[in-house]
């Protein structure tokens, strides 16, 4: 994981399609969601077996992604199912398109 450019992003993991949903922010997507994936973080994901990221979205800034996680998190359950369908209407997982690169 070396030689990686660091960038905020937003994303959101799933238990499965229209399962648990869970929007998080972090500098190092890559990481984070490898950290998801592995059970690594106690809490909701590993509670509710979060281990797919279905939506992501890369930003300039962190303050940036803060107030585009609270803006996702702050909106329905709908909102969220529409903003996943329109970038990965199979729910397919995305992590290997993020560590690709």
């Amino acid at each position: 994981m070396t030689g990686r450019v660091r960038q905020p992003a937003v994303y959101i993991m799933a238990s499965g399609r229209n399962g648990t949903l869970y929007c998080g922010v972090t500098s190092d997507l890559v990481q984070r969601v490898w950290q998801h994936r592995e059970g690594m973080i106690d809490g909701f994901t590993k509670r509710y077996r979060c281990k797919l990221l279905v939506w992501y979205e890369m930003v300039e800034t962190m303050e940036a992604a803060i107030g585009r996680e609270k803006q996702i998190k702050g909106g329905s359950r709908m909102k969220k199912l529409a903003l996943i369908d329109t970038l990965n209407p199979v729910w397919r997982d995305l992590y290997a398109d993020v560590t690709i690169g």
